[in-house]
């Protein structure tokens, strides 16, 4: 991803060496809500814009970042409906986890840690990790009273004009002081519009896959690791994996036991790991993200930072021949692929299991993208440095879900401070406005009583 590339989602379908894989930005203010900087998104119209819906804080996200920054929140006081809104784009609990493939176990999957208050407890280690989290994370909402709003999908976050908001206008909470405006739609169209001191994103990195472009054209069925489903789908083909990290390393394993013949392909050599993943090398991990992300740069991938680790399983997958890499792509062939080293290799399917990047078009009208490529960050790396207000949780250093429950904190806690001092600064404005009334009342009665000459 280049730094010329939008800060926005990529398109429904994307094209994979010539091959398919398978929101309007509101602009000009109706009266009642505050008016949102000129920043390049397009108008709509004001009759299709919704009531809006005072907060002082929004919580973008339902992951296990946006759920920790909503119950430190809560903590503070802010009351879901009222003072909070968290929202969610996915129509049950669990975040990217109730997405997961049929076969990651909870005894495979990678990095569910407690959320704040609550501990996971006692699990099955063969019951589908998803039906894990999805039960789990639906408990702690409960146990919250978040009243966690879905399906609802924020399609943009602008910034508002220092006009603030027409006092009267909105349904509940302070009436103006506001920064920023989030607007958000649900599957079957209807919208919501709310007026919002701060906004937390946690939106993490599901819904935008990584896909690299190769020259060529592959004529078969291609698709990403958000699409997969069953390994039995492919049973009796032979499916080209590509990537790098432990999503593909477990794909070529169960294709492997469904029948099918994987054939894996790396960019670089696999970096295989005897060293225990613990709390000291997570910690050491997110220093080295968070040099990048304070410098504007795009956080790297957990699997960049940390290798894979070298599991019995896997170990036995190497013995076998299954995790041995091919190599790198040098192109796409229609029945194919076409290895660095010159090899050929005819496939049946590609599956490609890249990586993500960070979701998050929603946030493009506030133009955050450097041109390094990713987002500045704060030191206490939940704070956006151009855009006072705006926190990021689940993103760079607090990508693993170990670090999101900390960075949840961070950002409530400077969330809070931020919509205290739009309090402040509209009651600073509201005062120097309501003095300036007065000046000009006094300066008319005098003109009225001077005697006429």
């Amino acid at each position: 991803m280049d730094a010329t590339t939008p800060l926005s989602e990529p398109r429904d379908s994307r094209r994979l060496g010539g091959a398919e894989v398978g929101g309007a930005k509101p602009g000009a203010a109706e009266r009642g809500a505050a008016r949102p900087a000129t920043l390049g998104a397009v108008s709509v119209p004001d009759a299709a814009r919704p009531a809006p819906e005072r907060r002082r804080v929004v919580v973008v996200g339902a992951g296990q970042a946006g759920l920790s920054a909503a119950h430190f929140l809560r903590r503070a006081g802010l009351e879901p409906g009222r003072d909070l809104e968290v929202l969610d784009a996915n129509p049950t609990p669990g975040g990217a986890w109730s997405h997961r493939w049929d076969a990651l176990t909870f005894d495979d999957a990678h990095g569910i840690h407690d959320l704040p208050g609550l501990p996971l407890g006692q699990t099955d280690p063969t019951e589908p990790a998803r039906e894990v989290v999805k039960r789990y994370y639906g408990r702690f909402e409960a146990v919250e009273g978040l009243r966690v709003s879905r399906p609802w999908r924020v399609t943009s976050v602008q910034a508002l004009d220092p006009a603030g908001v027409a006092e009267g206008d909105v349904e509940s909470g302070s009436e103006g002081g506001a920064r920023f405006e989030v607007l958000a739609q649900a599957p079957d169209g209807a919208r919501r519009l709310f007026l919002a001191d701060a906004v937390i994103s946690g939106t993490g990195t599901w819904d935008r896959p990584y896909l690299p472009a190769y020259p060529g054209r592959f004529a078969g069925p291609q698709l990403t690791t958000r699409d997969f489903v069953a390994a039995q789908d492919f049973a009796g083909q032979k499916v080209l994996v590509v990537g790098g990290g432990t999503s593909a390393v477990q794909f070529a394993l169960l294709l492997e036991a469904a029948g099918a013949q994987p054939i894996w392909s790396t960019r670089r050599p696999p970096q295989w790991t005897k060293l225990p993943f613990d709390k000291n090398w997570g910690a050491e991990v997110e220093r080295g993200v968070a040099s990048r992300t304070r410098t504007g740069l795009p956080p790297l991938s957990v699997v960049a930072a940390t290798g894979l680790p070298l599991i019995p399983r896997y170990v036995a997958g190497i013995r076998r021949g299954v995790l041995a890499s091919r190599g790198a792509i040098r192109r796409l062939t229609e029945g194919g692929v076409e290895f660095a080293d010159g090899s050929h290799e005819s496939v049946d399917a590609i599956l490609w299991a890249t990586g993500f990047r960070a979701s998050l078009g929603h946030l493009a009208p506030l133009r955050l993208r450097e041109p390094g490529g990713g987002v500045l960050m704060a030191p206490d790396d939940v704070s956006v440095l151009r855009a006072p207000g705006v926190f990021l949780v689940g993103y760079g250093p607090s990508a693993s879900t170990l670090g999101a429950t900390r960075a949840g904190r961070r950002a409530a806690r400077a969330a809070l401070a931020a919509s205290a001092a739009a309090a402040s600064a509209a009651a600073a404005s509201a005062a120097a406005s309501a003095a300036a009334s007065g000046m000009s009342w006094s300066a008319q009665n005098a003109e009225l009583a001077a005697p006429a000459h």
